[in-house]
């Protein structure tokens, strides 16, 4: 309020003058903050109505107590809007597609941070679609500080399974959705780890090879999605859940505030 009144006080009343103050008022402190760090904020997410397309969003401000503010969550959620229903290329194309008639996502932020006065930041997005096949299921975990985007298909309810699915990722943080996603240099750096203890704790070298396999198979139990331990019950895996319920995975996207 007292900004405003400013505002309009230094352009002697005048509404269109008023708003050019503050957008060089937002400039002006977003140079002065903008050595400043903002590792607080939210992760938001969005799909299409069909399901076909998800995104998701990680807006950055300085403070839990802004992050927490109605203004920068309605600004947020405009955001993932606009990612959802524009498509931009990267972040730079964000920037300059038009959040509102005549005014871009750039100068919304600038606008932000005078209104403010913390750095505020449109850190990364991502979209995620699911090229003709099955849907695309959200999940933010309370708080906001973490989502996922999941892409399932199958003949039951996916919107429940793709629920699940998503709480799985985002309490569990796999690397991959399936094993032969995980790259080879990730294998072999692992094998040679497994190696190297067996090694250092005396084992016979005819048994060293068969150790490591071992290590292997236990890594991708514990970071490949489809063969982990199901977090609702532990006595199935999610592949085995999935196939209980007529569904399958296909891939996801996971955002952790500032990871």
């Amino acid at each position: 309020m007292m900004d405003c009144k400013k505002a309009l006080t230094e352009s002697g009343g005048d509404f269109e003058a008023a708003v050019d103050f503050l957008r060089k008022t937002g400039q002006k402190i977003s140079a002065k903050r903008s050595d400043r760090e903002a590792k607080e904020g939210l992760i938001v997410t969005a799909v299409t109505e069909d399901g076909s397309v998800g995104a998701i969003a990680e807006i950055n401000c300085e403070t839990d107590f802004v992050a927490r503010n109605g203004e920068f969550q309605t600004f947020a959620n405009d955001i993932i809007t606009l990612v959802l229903s524009e498509r931009p290329a990267d972040i730079d194309a964000l920037r300059t597609t038009s959040l509102t008639p005549g005014k871009t996502v750039e100068t919304a932020v600038e606008e932000m941070i005078g209104k403010i006065g913390e750095k505020i930041e449109v850190r990364r997005f991502s979209i995620v679609t699911a090229d003709g096949v099955g849907k695309i299921v959200e999940y933010v975990h309370p708080g906001s500080r973490l989502g996922v985007l999941v892409r399932l298909s199958g003949n039951g309810n996916l919107e429940s399974v793709g629920r699940d699915i998503a709480m799985q990722v985002a309490a569990m943080s796999p690397l991959a959705t399936k094993r032969d996603e995980v790259d080879s240099s990730t294998q072999e750096k692992e094998v040679e780890i497994a190696r190297e203890v067996a090694r250092s704790e005396g084992k016979p070298d005819h048994i060293i090879d068969r150790i490591a396999t071992g290590k292997l198979e236990r890594f991708f139990k514990d970071n490949v999605l489809v063969e982990q331990a199901f977090v609702k019950d532990a006595s199935l895996t999610v592949k085995e859940m999935l196939k209980q319920n007529d569904a399958d995975v296909h891939g996801f996207e996971r955002f952790g505030l500032g990871a």
